[in-house]
């Protein structure tokens, strides 16, 4: 009976009458698609119409040098990254084990430091923010030629405070060579990252002082410790800043580039380590020429990162906490 009166009210409800829009409204739509087409107009010419030739690209087997010369060969170059290239396989399986260690110390660093920055008990505080934040403002080349001469096995000065505190040899032809062993090399283009948290600290340094002090003082009221604090108030209330930095430092870290380029020009040294998948691409495309090979790795590349940045949404509901969703 309630299906058959349900129905019965369905064919009885009026159809809704659209609304038009009045002059008034219909103005300020025209002016508002007016300041949006700047915008508009750039990601099309921009973004949407370089990714379209680029899939076209892919298509085709593509020398920028001699452009008359292209051949439209299928889906080749995708089969030939999918099941013939083993290196692009190997170079996305460096690129994993990279982002698994980097990753978690970058985003661990960065709320460890927006923490103390956000501490009461600190002094100084305006400073430090400054300080941490102005390493970012430094070029990622200058950096890495920086670290590069920080980590050296002979003058660097990490290996001479580690020599000095521990007493092992650090330095000289027996000392830790970071950029040339297989097993640190990750760690030590980690170091390098730990420079510029300084905008993964800003936003977390937000989130924090988004978090109602009324909470601290009723748990404070219940005998709460500063650990039970953190675990059971803090971190449950910014997870979606942790979220909205996990999703932005997977990608960056799948299109991890710079830094073996410049010390090593993409050869992968030491023991092809660091010859990672954006690297691969970049021989690919620029060194070999093979410019539709290329678009077909940026292509899958881009596919993978929507994949993951799915999972990562679809996850989400089960961590991530909104105020927001509790108020409706």
């Amino acid at each position: 009976m309630a299906l058959v009166e349900g129905i019965r009210n369905l064919k009885e409800e009026k159809p809704k009458i659209r609304k038009k829009m009045s002059k008034r409204e219909k103005k300020e739509a025209r002016w508002g698609l007016l300041f949006l087409s700047p915008w508009m107009i750039g990601f099309i010419a921009f973004y949407l119409l370089p990714m379209i030739a680029s899939l076209v690209f892919s298509l085709y087997d593509f020398n920028p040098a001699v452009p008359d010369e292209a051949t439209f060969i299928g889906f080749a170059n995708w089969r030939r990254a999918l099941f013939e290239d083993q290196e692009v396989r190997k170079s996305f399986i460096r690129t994993i084990h990279f982002t698994a260690i980097s990753l978690p110390i970058t985003l661990g660093f960065a709320l460890f430091v927006a923490l103390l920055m956000n501490s009461k008990r600190v002094i100084g505080k305006n400073l430090y923010r400054t300080l941490f934040y102005m390493p970012t403002m430094i070029p990622v080349v200058a950096v890495v030629l920086i670290w590069s001469g920080v980590l050296n096995e002979q003058t660097g000065w990490i290996n001479i405070f580690i020599e000095k505190l521990t007493g092992i040899q650090a330095t000289g032809t027996e000392g830790i060579r970071w950029l040339a062993n297989p097993k640190l090399v990750y760690y030590a283009y980690t170091m390098f990252g730990l420079w510029g948290i300084g905008n993964a600290m800003i936003i977390f340094l937000a989130g924090l002082q988004g978090v109602p002090t009324e909470l601290y003082e009723a748990a404070e009221i219940d005998g709460a410790n500063w650990l039970t604090k953190l675990t059971k108030i803090t971190l449950p209330l910014i997870t979606p800043v942790i979220f909205y930095q996990l999703v932005l430092g997977l990608i960056y870290s799948l299109q991890y580039f710079l830094a073996p380029f410049v010390l090593n020009s993409g050869t992968g040294f030491p023991e092809g380590k660091t010859r990672f998948y954006m690297v691969y691409f970049y021989k690919q495309s620029f060194t070999f020429f093979n410019m539709g090979y290329g678009a077909t790795l940026a292509w899958l590349m881009f596919i993978v990162a929507l994949i993951v940045t799915i999972i990562l949404f679809g996850t989400a509901r089960y961590w991530v906490y909104y105020e927001a969703e509790d108020l409706q």
